[in-house]
C-alpha cells in the first residue's frame, strides 16, 4: 500500500482570533486540557500504542504529556500555549505524531536583520539588512553559548529533531527567528568570522519583514521550480518535483512529466543526464514519485526492484474506530483526484479494517506479497542507463523519502544537496480537532513492519552542496562538474 497523504506543519480548518482564548487563565487551562487530550486520543489511536517492536512507546508519550505539562502550568498568552504544546511534540520525537496547530502564529516573527543557514556543520548568515553582519559570515556563538549550544536549547526542545542532520539545515536557523516562546532567551550579542577575521555585534531585533520570510525559505530551499520537465541546456532534462501535495494544476503537470517520459523513452536514453529536483518538497503521498520513476526506468523494472525491496515487509493498520472512519474517508479523496481503482482498493481495506475492529483486534495485517528472488536487480539491468541527480533538501521527509527510496534502486542514481530528514515507521495521518479549536491532533493509522528503511534512516548524498544559495545555476555548476570527472 503506497503512501497516500503524509503531515502538514498546519492543519486546514484554521480559526480566527476571537474564537480563541482570551486572558491568561483560559489560555494555561487550554493548554493543559489539549495536551491531556491529544496524550489521550494519541495513546487510543496511534498504532505505536501496541506496537511490539515499540514498547517504550507509551512511556515516551507519557514523558511528552509530563514535559507539556510543566510548561503549560507557566503559560500566559498564545505564544506560551504554543510552545508547550511543541514541546509535547518534541518530546514524542515524530514528525507524523502529537499536534498541528490550527490557530496562526501568536505573535509577529521579529528577526535581527539577518537570516541564518546551516551548511554542514556550521551556520552562517545567508542574508542581511544594510548594517548587519555580512553575508557569508561564519556565526560562532551567541552570549557566551556556542552556536550548536543555543540551538539545541532554543530550537530543538520545540522544534525538529536533533539527531536527523536534515534538520539541522532547515530548523536549526530559526534559533534567529523569535516566535514569541516565553520559554527561552533570544541571542543578544553575537560571535562571527568572516575572512579569517573575527567580530561581535549586538542584535537589533524588530519586526518581521516580507524579505525575511521569502530568505528564510530561501535558506534552505533555494529556488523552488514549478512542477514540470525543462531542458536547461541540450540533452540535460530537469525535473522539478517541488509538491507531493500537489493541487490540480500540479497534478496535470505531473502527469504530463511522466506522459512525456513514456512517449519518448529513446529521447532520454540519449540525455547527458536527468535531474529529479525535490526543493520545497515536504512529503505528502508517494504515488507520483512512483508513476514517475516507472516511466523513467520502465513500470515494470520499478515493480519487480520494488518487489524485492519490500517483499518482507507489512502494513499493519490501527483499528481503532476513528482511524477506519478516516481511511474510508480516503475513498472520496482518491476518486476526487481522479484514482477510481485505488478507490476501490481501499475501500476494500476499510471494510476488512472494520471486520478486524468488530473481532477486537488492534491491528488488521495486509502484506506485500512475496519476495522477489534474491538476484532479480542483477538478472535484469534497467533499460534506462543514463545519469540520474536527485536534489535532496534538508526538510525532505514522508513521502519526499518514499521517492529516494525508489530513486535509488537504480544504480545510476546520485543524491546531491543536503541530509535528509528521517520517518518513524508510522505513516498515513488524519487529524482530530482539541477543544480550545487551536490545534488538532496528528494521528497515523499504520505502521510497517519490516520496512528496508529503518525507523530513523536518513540519506546521506554522494554530494552535499554546502554553498549559500541553492540557485538552479549552483545545482547545475555542481551536476556539469561530477559529468566532466
Amino acid at each position: 500500500m503506497r503512501r497516500l497523504a503524509a503531515a502538514c506543519l498546519l492543519a486546514a480548518g484554521a480559526v480566527t482570533a476571537a474564537d480563541l482564548p482570551q486572558t491568561p487563565e483560559q489560555w494555561q487551562r487550554a493548554a493543559s486540557a489539549d495536551i491531556d487530550a491529544a496524550y489521550q486520543i494519541t495513546l487510543d489511536n496511534h498504532p505505536g500504542t501496541y506496537d511490539p517492536s515499540n514498547p517504550g512507546f507509551a512511556a515516551r508519550l507519557g514523558e511528552a504529556r509530563k514535559a507539556g505539562l510543566q510548561l503549560a502550568a507557566q503559560v500566559r498568552d498564545g505564544a506560551g500555549y504554543q510552545a508547550a504544546l511543541m514541546r509535547f511534540n518534541t518530546v514524542i520525537h515524530d514528525g507524523h505524531a502529537g499536534v498541528a496547530f490550527t490557530m496562526p502564529p501568536a505573535v509577529e516573527w521579529r528577526w535581527p536583520g539577518f537570516v541564518a543557514a546551516w551548511r554542514g556543520d556550521s551556520m552562517y548568515v545567508y542574508a542581511t539588512v544594510p548594517g548587519g553582519p555580512p553575508a557569508g559570515s561564519r556565526i560562532e556563538g551567541c552570549d557566551g553559548e556556542a552556536i550548536s549550544t543555543l540551538v539545541q536549547t532554543n530550537v530543538f526542545a520545540f522544534q525538529g529533531r536533533s539527531d536527523e542532520p536534515g534538520s539541522w539545515w532547515s530548523e536549526a536557523p530559526d534559533v534567529f527567528v523569535d516566535k514569541g516562546n516565553p520559554f527561552i532567551k533570544r541571542p543578544q550579542v553575537c560571535a562571527f568570522a568572516l575572512d579569517g577575521k573575527q567580530f561581535a555585534m549586538t542584535l537589533a531585533w524588530s519586526q518581521y519583514t516580507n524579505e525575511m520570510l521569502l530568505w528564510r525559505q530561501q535558506s534552505y530551499n533555494g529556488t523552488t521550480l514549478p512542477v514540470g520537465l525543462t531542458e536547461p541546456r541540450p540533452r540535460l532534462y530537469w525535473a522539478a518535483m517541488p509538491e507531493f501535495q500537489p493541487d490540480e494544476a500540479q497534478r496535470t503537470a505531473y502527469r504530463a512529466m511522466s506522459a512525456e517520459l513514456r512517449a519518448h523513452p529513446q529521447r532520454y536514453q540519449q540525455a547527458d543526464a536527468v535531474v529529479i529536483d525535490l526543493r520545497g518538497n515536504h512529503g505528502g503521498s508517494s504515488l507520483w514519485s512512483l508513476d514517475f520513476a516507472g516511466a523513467l526506468w520502465g513500470d515494470a523494472d520499478i515493480a519487480r526492484r520494488d518487489q524485492q525491496r519490500t517483499g518482507k515487509q507489512q502494513v499493519w493498520w490501527r483499528t481503532s474506530p476513528g482511524n477506519v472512519a478516516h481511511v474510508r474517508w480516503m475513498v472520496a479523496f482518491l476518486k476526487e483526484q481522479g484514482n477510481a481503482e485505488l478507490a476501490e482498493g481501499i475501500n476494500a481495506l476499510a471494510n476488512v479494517m472494520q471486520d478486524a475492529l468488530e473481532r477486537g483486534d488492534k491491528f488488521y495485517v495486509s502484506s506485500s506479497g512475496p519476495p522477489a528472488a534474491d538476484t532479480a536487480m542483477v538478472a535484469a539491468p534497467t533499460a534506462f542507463n543514463r545519469p540520474v541527480y536527485v536534489i535532496v533538501p534538508g526538510q525532505c521527509a514522508s513521502a519526499c523519502l518514499d521517492a529516494l527510496d525508489y530513486f535509488t534502486m537504480f544504480p545510476n542514481t546520485k543524491l546531491i544537496g543536503a541530509p535528509s530528514s528521517a520517518d518513524s515507521n508510522y505513516m498515513e495521518v488524519r487529524y482530530q480537532s482539541l477543544v480550545s479549536g487551536a490545534a488538532k491532533v496528528v494521528i497515523p493509522n499504520k505502521v510497517y513492519v519490516g520496512r528496508p528503511r529503518a525507523a530513523g534512516q536518513f540519506y546521506t548524498p554522494q554530494i552535499v552542496v554546502r554553498d549559500l544559495e541553492w540557485s538552479t545555476d549552483t545545482f547545475l555548476k555542481v551536476i556539469q562538474a561530477d559529468l566532466k570527472r
